[in-house]
């Protein structure tokens, strides 16, 4: 038990030192605040197509659609119809923005994302220990760029650094949770996890797709959205490697 919990704490510490990273540096040039960005909004949407839209769907059946849509629709009506959508304006003299209730969802999506990592490394290590191992190395490969991300997302939200080291903290704390669960848990409610699954894709989906994309999208930089398929490739990689691990 102790070493799986050793194991746990590495990965939350990789995921809390990426967020580190960002928060360290007083002001991000903005071609780099663009890059940040970019790779954030590949890693949310590889997050969504290759992780919880197929869990959902495997889960609930059809009737995950239904959830993913409500998650897509609840975002996108907070957005726009309850507290608008914020951008950078002159006052602040930046370039990059996303909405509040954006980076929340983000934070939502990749907190639940982390707690199913936790989960996988522990029952990993309970059945047999050198499976758990590569398991941890490979789920390892992205709770860096996790940290960046959301770290990334929350400034790009005009919080502050301290609510953005937070966020990261937060994140590294759900996947001690997902190691912790299995040792108190005989089973997970299957339709619980396939809801909050479901949920997230949608509003992942919508924070990746109608946030952070966008954003991209404005700017003259032509290397940026180069970095977006590579924060795509970052997730493939390692989601493909724990296939590879587990199968």
């Amino acid at each position: 038990m102790l070493r799986t919990i050793l194991f746990g704490l590495i990965a939350a510490a990789a995921e809390i030192l990426g967020g580190t990273l960002i928060i360290l540096r007083k002001e991000w040039p903005k071609r780099i605040q663009e890059y940040l960005i970019a790779l954030s909004s590949g890693f949310l949407l590889a997050l969504v197509f290759f992780e919880l839209i197929p869990e959902s769907l495997e889960l609930l059946g059809s009737i995950a659609s239904l959830y993913i849509v409500i998650g897509f629709g609840v975002i996108h009506f907070f957005e726009h119809t309850i507290v608008g959508h914020l951008h950078f304006g002159e006052e602040t003299h930046q370039e990059v923005m996303v909405s509040r209730v954006a980076s929340i969802s983000a934070f939502s999506g990749l907190l639940i994302h982390a707690f199913f990592d936790g989960l996988s490394i522990s029952a990993g290590m309970q059945f047999n220990f050198m499976i758990g191992l590569l398991m941890f190395i490979a789920i390892l490969l992205h709770k860096f760029p996790e940290g960046l991300t959301i770290a990334s997302v929350m400034l790009a939200s005009n919080v502050s650094r301290k609510n953005a080291f937070i966020a990261s903290v937060g994140i590294g704390v759900s996947t001690m949770l997902g190691i912790l669960t299995v040792f108190l848990l005989a089973n997970v409610d299957q339709n619980a996890v396939g809801f909050a699954f479901a949920f997230s894709a949608g509003a992942a989906t919508y924070v990746g797709a109608s946030d952070l994309i966008p954003e991209i999208n404005r700017s003259e930089n032509r290397i940026a959205p180069l970095i977006v398929f590579g924060g795509m490739v970052l997730f493939y990689l390692s989601s493909r490697l724990l296939e590879v691990i587990i199968y």
